[in-house]
Order: structure tokens, then sequence, then C-alpha cells
């Protein structure tokens, strides 16, 4: 319903000022303008409302006093829960100073993360199509021109059904939140209750499950290889029931009571990949690797329902064999067991699917596994649980299934007669001792015992912290698999009937590994150093390599390495020699003797060995090192269309830059200790953009710590912000460029464009790059808040920013391990190492095996990774910054 008039606006807005929560979304006219103007607001009381006919339009073009009043009803009671997607920016126009209990669901899918949500990306219609499968959606018209009046009738139509699709995927958001968290809930005693995962985990691993509600974290043992597709999946089952319960080409499927199975589950995965599976498959491209797996899993099951079906169809009417089969689908369940103490505990839990069996009269509740469990009893005891609260629910005996779907079908059912006998009996025991084992704190005696199935530490999400945390907290601590002979005999005692029950198990697997070691045995040999002096001795750089070259043969020819001169080449820092080892001379043989080779030639730092196409290559410090200057390989007023920024000079005396616009370098991670020349390749790394770009086309962001980077350049009017020296200030910047990030999107969105080139080519204003400098990033590190906050917002910009036109440069002094997480590290994805502290340090900068960064020579001797290349480059020197090109 669309209001124009004031006097409806304002009768309307006192009404629903009266409601507990709405669900609001704005349109605004000049919004590529610097002057934007909010021309509607759309409310959404109803979120059972999928047709957007309850959305009440307001049109506020220009009426500042009934913006004004809308802030004053809605926006400033703090009684009423504002939903919007992207609150940030609708806030902008209702007075975010005064807003009050705002909800942002894309703060909400932030949290859940996009690869658990399994969506392309978090814009509200993307969210709209691919969590909640909704169709048809508009999005063309936002780019409309809101300004104008009468509006038409699709701008109408796609302003009101916005409000309708943040209710759906505000109640999606919600529903995986819980599922996500069904421990935290509680029972009226006060006490925790437990989720049925709990206490699957509990069986599987007691010190797991201690673990996981002590201090959070991953607790399901599933094979790396199954990772990341259960969600998906029970997603596109939900949707396979309701599809098959709503579309009557599947009812009609059923008409004949003698229908062949292979024939109806042929026609249902065709209707299904047509209807729905393929429709996601053209919208989850991150997901592609994935998706004939998961194809694979649903056909097996759907043959599965088809031989369902098909059978209850002998006994009612085809109209009606669907919805008389699905009882219901994903369901939370709760119930209160009686412990054998008297006590009462609460169990929580999400069951996938209730079916109805005609022919054994029977339900049958359902959990689908996308892997092969590691322990089947604990996935006994998960579907027990369901049986046992579902038949106490509706005083009828409840069947149990599993349905592994993957990597091949097998079904596991057990009936309401074995689990009552067995399982049921066994649960209030197992619940009673789970509270005992929470009660535990060291250095109490009787620590929750160790897994009695050693081949589970294998796959353990948690494996280091569990042999941390009890190893430093127990006396004697337990190995897994070496639990107490109590325990061994309680678990027997408790487990014994349910394991009967399970036809298959899982073989534990054994893995080892040998270490390698290498001794190198001291040898004699004589040799020549390599002095300082040796340029002045040979006369020439050709001599001298010449002569380093047959050094090294005549060396490792005393350790018995036959191998050829081939040849050097001379860099700013070093010579490389090459040598091909002769037929029969193993590689390794040569890298064993890099020490060896240290001593003999006299050289400060060992050399680095690494195996090159066609021959060995062997980097030896030169006598008489140059300085690469800015000067002599960057001139102000050069002007280049890609943003590159310059990286080093390589051994044939070019620079070599990186692009920022291509995927394998838009981020960098720099790592270098004291003295290895960091802060200079920073400084150069930014005039080599200053001198290409104007202010209008670039904007740099610093941060400096320790404010001794970037002095010079604290006024130059490139800054996209003053360089940020606290680490308040730098989690803010790193929110706005996120925000910046984010706007950008529905800039480009708005103008159908993929990203900054293509708008910047239809747009009159052109957005401008934005490259973020972060140094010592270390400093920022120390605190577990902003620690997180700064993780999170590189995790984003490094997934989605290169396309909007932001770069992140991140550089420290320590590249440690919990310094540079596995998220910071994944997100950038180019890689320069200067000289480190460590072979771990280099390590966690290059990945892989990559120490050579440890041996490097110090200032700005680098290794530059793109992908699996690594170049080892001189950086350019600027001793002087002169920014008066810049007028």
């Amino acid at each position: 319903m669309i209001l124009y008039q004031a006097a409806d606006i304002r009768s309307r807005v006192t009404q629903l000022a009266s409601c507990k929560i709405l669900w609001l979304d704005t349109e605004v006219a000049d919004w590529q303008t610097p002057n934007p103007r909010l021309s509607l607001i759309q409310v959404l009381a109803d979120p059972h409302d999928l047709t957007g006919e309850s959305t009440y339009i307001l049109d506020v073009l220009d009426r500042n006093d009934l913006v004004r009043y809308f802030v004053d009803q809605i926006m400033a009671n703090s009684q009423i829960e504002k939903l919007f997607h992207n609150a940030s920016y609708d806030l902008r126009f209702l007075d975010k100073n005064r807003a009050q209990n705002v909800t942002c669901t894309l703060k909400i899918a932030k949290k859940i993360g996009r690869d658990s949500l399994g969506v392309s990306n978090l814009q509200l219609k993307t969210l709209a199509a691919e969590l909640c499968q909704i169709s048809n959606i508009d999005r063309e018209e936002q780019q409309s021109d809101w300004g104008q009046r009468p509006l038409t009738a699709k701008q109408l139509q796609y302003a009101k059904m916005d409000p309708v699709y943040l209710a759906q995927v505000h109640g999606h958001l919600v529903k995986l939140m819980k599922q996500d968290r069904p421990e935290q809930a509680t029972v009226k005693t006060g006490e925790t209750s437990f989720s049925v995962t709990n206490v699957s985990v509990a069986i599987e691993c007691p010190r797991l499950f201690y673990l996981h509600q002590r201090f959070g974290g991953k607790t399901m043992f599933v094979p790396s290889d199954a990772a990341g597709i259960g969600t998906i999946f029970h997603q596109l089952c939900e949707q396979f029931v309701a599809l098959a319960k709503q579309r009557s080409e599947f009812t009609v499927l059923l008409a004949s009571a003698d229908a062949n199975v292979e024939e109806v589950a042929f026609r249902m995965q065709q209707l299904f990949y047509q209807l729905a599976f393929y429709p996601y498959m053209e919208t989850a491209t991150e997901m592609a690797s994935e998706l004939p797996t998961i194809w694979q899993g649903l056909r097996a099951l759907i043959q599965r329902w088809a031989h369902l079906l098909v059978s209850n169809r002998r006994y009612c009417n085809f109209l009606e064999v669907i919805s008389k089969t699905f009882i219901a689908t994903e369901q939370r369940l709760t119930h209160a067991w009686i412990l054998p103490d008297r006590a009462q505990q609460e169990v929580v839990g999400d069951f996938d699917g209730l079916i109805y069996d005609f022919e054994r009269d029977r339900l049958c509740v359902v959990d689908y596994k996308t892997y092969a469990p590691a322990d089947p009893s604990a996935q006994l005891i998960q579907v027990a649980l369901y049986s046992y609260t579902i038949g106490q629910q509706k005083q009828v005996p409840v069947d149990a299934a599993v349905y592994c779907v993957l990597p091949e079908f097998k079904i596991r059912e057990y009936s309401w007669e074995q689990l009552s006998e067995t399982v049921h009996q066994l649960i209030p025991h197992k619940l009673q001792q789970m509270r005992q084992w929470l009660n535990w704190k060291p250095p109490q005696p009787d620590p929750p015992p160790p897994t009695t199935q050693s081949h589970l530490c294998e796959i353990c999400p948690q494996q280091q912290k569990c042999q941390t945390f009890f190893a430093s907290r127990v006396g004697t601590a337990h190995h897994p698999g070496e639990s107490t002979t109590n325990h061994r005999q309680e678990s027997s005692a408790q487990q014994g009937s349910a394991k009967a029950l399970i036809t298959t198990n899982s073989s534990a697997q054994q893995g080892s590994a040998k270490a390698l070691t290498t001794n190198s045995s001291a040898q004699q040999g004589s040799a020549k150093a390599l002095t300082t002096n040796s340029s002045a001795q040979q006369g020439s750089a050709k001599a001298l390599t010449t002569n380093v070259g047959e050094q090294l043969v005549k060396i490792l020819e005393s350790f018995n390495i036959g191998v050829d001169y081939l040849g050097a080449a001379v860099g700013p820092a070093f010579i490389r020699v090459k040598l091909k080892p002769h037929l029969g001379v193993k590689v390794v043989s040569l890298l064993n003797r890099t020490e060896d080779l240290q001593v003999q030639l006299g050289i400060a730092s060992r050399p680095l060995i690494k195996s090159q196409a066609g021959y060995v290559s062997v980097d030896l410090p030169r006598p008489d090192r140059e300085v690469a200057q800015f000067s002599d390989y960057i001139q102000p007023g050069e002007t280049l269309e890609s943003v590159r920024i310059a990286i080093g000079v390589n051994l044939d005396g070019k620079l070599v830059e990186a692009d920022l616009s291509d995927p394998n370098t838009c981020h960098f991670l720099v790592g270098g200790t004291t003295g290895s020349g960091k802060s200079e390749f920073l400084r150069s790394l930014l005039l080599s953009l200053l001198v290409r770009h104007s202010p209008a086309h670039l904007k740099i962001a610093l941060v400096d710590p320790k404010r001794v980077t970037f002095p010079e350049f604290e006024r130059m009017p490139w800054l996209y912000s003053p360089v940020v020296k606290d680490p308040d200030r730098a989690i803010e910047l790193m929110a706005e460029l996120v925000a910046e990030m984010e706007f950008r999107y529905q800039l480009f969105e708005s103008a159908s464009c993929a990203d900054i080139n293509a708008y910047n080519l239809k747009s009159v204003k052109q957005l401008p790059r934005i490259v973020c400098i972060f140094d010592e990033y270390a400093d920022f590190m120390a605190e577990k808040e902003s620690r997180t906050e700064l993780e999170q917002s590189i995790k984003r910009l490094g997934a989605m920013a290169r396309a909007a036109g932001i770069h992140l440069i991140v550089a420290t002094q320590r590249p440690e391990a919990k310094v540079v997480t596995p998220i910071v590290r994944s997100n950038l994805p180019g890689r320069v190492a200067l000289r480190t502290a460590s072979e771990a340090d280099s390590v966690i900068i290059l990945g892989g095996k990559q120490t050579a960064a440890a041996y490097l020579l110090g200032k700005g001797d680098l290794l530059y990774q793109v992908g699996s290349q690594l170049q080892r480059l001189q950086s350019l020197l600027t001793q002087t910054v002169d920014l008066s090109f810049e007028s």
C-alpha cells in the first residue's frame, strides 16, 4: 500500500508504533550524487506475508517533517525492534544517532559466514534467492529514478517486496543461529541444557565434549573431504520435500497403484534437478567443485523416497500419499529426562525428517549424514534421542534411521522395540555422567576420560587444544586410547548394547610418519675464500663469476658431488651460480651442503640453493653490493592505466611490479625482521603509486603505530584519512573500508557493473582506487577483541575488495603464527618476505616449506611469491621523499 498524503502517513506511523517488530527498507533518489534524498520508507509488520500486499510504502521525498515524525515514533522507540539489511546505509537517512533497538541482518549473516550459509554473497536479494529459494526477484529497478513522480508500477512492486525478502532472510538466519547454538538454551531449573549433538560427541570423546562446553570450538569428527556440504545438502532435502508436496508434477507420478519405482525415481530426480538444483548450480559458483558430490547424494536419497512412496501408494490415494508419507521436515525437539539421581536434564535438537511407512504402520525419524560416521554408536544415540522424544510427544512407537548418503548410500534402521530395550535405558545414565564431567575442574582427580577409539584423534577438530589442556592440568595425562580400566568397563556397560545394534562399524585407521633427518658429516676440503676484494682481484664481473663457479665445482667435488658450471648472473645483492649435477647425483646432496659451502667460501650467510628448470642455482652474496635507487627505475610523470606497485629489481636488472587488479596480487602480506629493509620497501612501494596516479584517482590509507615509517607522507593530498597510529582508530579504519566496499558494490549492482573498471567507464563521477598499507600489524594483535575485529575485516576485504578497487598491504616484523593467523594468510594472496628472524617465520609468510627468507642478506634482499612462483629481488631505495611532482 502506497501512502502519499501526509495525514495518511502520520496516521499509519502512529499505528505502527504499537508493533513489537518491524522490517524496514528505504529507497534513495540521487544516491550516486553528493546530495542523496530519501524517497521512500517501506515498512512490513507481518513476516508471513510473501506477496508484499501488507507492506506500507511511505512517500517522504523532500518531506523532512514526515521523516522526523517517523524517527520520533519508530526509530527512537526502544520498544520496537527495527530490522534492516544494511542498517549502516539506511540509518544515514533515518537519524542514526537517535535510532534504538536496531538489528542488522547483514551483520547476522557475516557472523554465520558466507561459506556456512552457502551463498555467493551477502546482498539481500542474493540471500533471498539462494538461502530462502525465492524466485523471480527483480534486481533492475534499484537503479531507476526514485526522484521521479509518479513512480511506475514496477518501482512500487520492487519497493514493496524488499521488506518481504528481509523478513524471510531474517527468519532463516535466526533459525541457523539457533541450530549453531542449541546448547545455550536453559531449563527452568537453571541447569544448562544439552543438545543432541553434545550427547553424540560425549559418546565419541568425553574430552572433546568437555572442551566444547567450556571453551567452544568445533566438535564434529568430519573427514576433510566431507566438510562444508552438510548444510547445503540438508537445505536441498527440505526443498525436495516442499516441492513434492506443492507441485502436481510429483503427485501425478504416483497416479497408478502399480507405478514402477525406477521410473518414478528417475522422473522425480529430473523434476528436482530442473526446478531446484539447476537454478542453485547457476548461483553457487563457490560450491562448484562440491556440486557433483551433493547431487550424487540427492539422487540416492530421492531413489529411497521413491521406493517408500510407491510402497505407500498401495495403502492410500495418490493425491494424499506424498503428504501422508512426509510428516515433517526439520523441527526442534525438547525433552526433560529424569536421571538416576532424580535430577532433570533437558536435551534439545533438530531432527531432519519424520516419515510414515504404511507397510510397517510405523513412524520413523530420519537423520541425514553426508559422510560415513566415525563412530556409528554415537549416531545411534542421536537418532534414539529423537525417537524417544517424538514417541513421548505422540504416544506412539517411533522407529529411527540414519541415512548415510555419501560416499555411498547406506541405511541403518532401528526399531522402537530394539531402542526401548537397549539405548533408551542407557541415555539417562549417559546424561548424568556428562553432568559429572562438566563439574570437574583442574587440578581435581578423575578428569573426563579420553576417547577409547584412538583413530578419532586423527580427525579431531581440537586435537592440539585437548593435548595441551589436559597434559598441563592432569597429573598423569592419558593418551588417546589409554583410558583407565574403570572407564573402559563403564563404557562397555553403557555402549555394548547399543553397538550390538550396529551392523557396520568404522575401522580405526592408524597413520604413521617417519621423521626425515639429514646428518651432514664434516669433510675436509680446500678452496679459496670469497673475499670482499674479489672484484678487484678478478678485474671484471665475468671473471669474478667464473672464479666463483670454479670454486664451487671444486668444493663440491671434495664431497664426491660432481657438477658442471653453466654460468652465472649478477644481481644488485647476490651472484647466482648455475650448476648442472652429473647423472646420478641427487639434488638433495647439494641442498645438504649449504653449511659446508658457507664455511669453505667464508661468507656470512648460508647460500640459498634451489632446483630450477635444467640446473641448480646457488645464490652467493656479492662482495660489492649495489643499491637499486628508486630514481633509476621510476620517473615522476609516468602514468599507467593499471595500478602497479614496485616490488624489486631482478637478476636481469629489470623492475618487477605487481598489478593490484590481478586476483593473485590484489592484496599483500609483507614480513621482515629488524634490518631487513621492510620500512624502505613499504616507502618505495608507496612512492611508486604516488608518482603515477593523481589524488583524484588514488587514495592511500596508512597505519603506522611506530610513527617512523611514513612521516613525510602525513600531509599529502592522496590520504584517505589521517595517518592512523592507535589500535582503536585502526579498527575503525578497517570497518570504514568494509563499509566503503559494500557501498561500492551497491553502486555496481545499480549500474549493472561487475567491478570498478566497468563502473568508471560508465559513470561520470570516477571512483578512486584505495590502497591501505598497514605497518606493524603485530602491534594490534595483542588484545583478543581487536584481533578478532581486525581479522574479520581483513577476511571480508581480502575476499571481496579487489573488484571494488580496495587493496590491502599488511606488514609485520614478527610474522608469528599467533599474529599472522590462517584467516589473515588465506586472504592475502601476494607475499613478500624480506629477511625473517627464523625459518618458522619464513614458512608463515611464504607457506609450504619455504625457509629461505631466514637466510636473506637484509637491506632490501627479498623473496616475492605469486602462486607457486618465487623470485629473489632487491627492493628499491628511496633516500629522500620529494612530493613536489604532485602539482
